[in-house]
């Protein structure tokens, strides 16, 4: 007989994630009301903006009134994509940093010009240095099940990946299915793989919701032995350098899911079906997930 967790760590990532792929331009006080709904509803881990070139994430160009203005509660995640990057959020006055490398070459020349093995040449000095001041680090690992460009990843590159950065002291790994192909027979087997190879560093998956198999692939990460996942309110979200993804599976559907299998996650979902109305005018897209229709509907 298969058993869950007592409870599950959602880690918002609707802010960033969420937002960085949206065309139209939303404001810095809107996603300020956003997040502090967000918290409001009682998720305490969040990835708040990314510190990227305002060149290619014009969206994103924001980060570091972000981070002044934001209230602090819990971890507050910020993404870098490089030495600059991290400099920045750094002097900003951020604790809890988060750098990303794709398994596949072709992703990582897409995404950041550089490959692979480049990308970790630059970031192990970065990061012995994060760590030795006492920053909280976490890796996301993108294109971990399949890339838009070389189809199928091998899964002992992926771990092969993960293994590298627990070896340098990562506190977390998000590991993510960046296009939303996986399975939830795939998703059991690596996280299954990759909980069994690493068990000392916070293992976080990461599920777009491209195939609508999001849900099933989380439920299949649980019973792999997983128990914090990277989810975005509103199921926002998408990557420019990712043709064809969709968002991430939505906050307020993984949270209904678990709480009717009675695994808890410290969410109102009231209050978190309000985070999602105070974004949805901000966005070119409707918003439509099943629990926050039911919302609307109720209203």
């Amino acid at each position: 007989m298969f058993s869950l967790p007592n409870d599950v760590t959602i880690i918002e990532v609707g802010p960033r994630d969420g937002l960085q792929n949206e065309k139209k331009e939303v404001s810095t006080e809107q996603k300020l009301l956003f997040i502090k709904a967000l918290q409001e509803s009682g998720i305490k881990e969040m990835e708040i903006t990314s510190f990227v070139s305002p060149k290619w994430v014009p969206q994103m160009a924001d980060a570091a009134d972000i981070v002044e203005h934001v209230q602090q509660q819990g971890r507050q995640f910020v993404l870098t994509p490089n030495e600059k990057g991290v400099t920045r959020a750094i002097e900003a006055g951020v604790k809890s940093v988060a750098v990303f490398v794709g398994v596949s070459n072709s992703f990582n020349l897409k995404n950041i010009n550089k490959t692979t093995e480049q990308s970790m040449q630059e970031l192990k000095p970065i990061i012995n240095q994060l760590k030795q001041q006492g920053y909280f680090v976490r890796a996301c690992i993108s294109t971990a099940f399949y890339c838009p460009y070389e189809g199928e990843i091998n899964v002992e590159d992926t771990l092969a990946l993960c293994k590298e950065f627990a070896s340098w002291g990562i506190d977390e790994l998000s590991v993510a299915d960046t296009i939303g192909m996986a399975n939830p027979q795939e998703s059991y087997s690596l996280f299954s793989y990759l909980m069994r190879e690493i068990p000392n560093v916070l293992m976080t998956a990461h599920f777009h919701d491209t195939r609508k198999m999001g849900l099933a692939n989380i439920y299949a990460a649980l019973l792999a032995g997983v128990s914090r996942f990277d989810t975005s309110a509103g199921g926002l979200g998408g990557c420019p350098f990712a043709p064809g993804a969709t968002g991430n599976v939505a906050t307020e559907d993984v949270v209904n899911m678990l709480h009717t299998m009675g695994v808890q996650t410290g969410i109102d979902m009231n209050l978190l079906c309000k985070a999602v109305s105070i974004i949805e005018p901000s966005v070119s897209r409707p918003i439509e997930t099943g629990m926050y229709t039911l919302y609307k509907m109720e209203q």
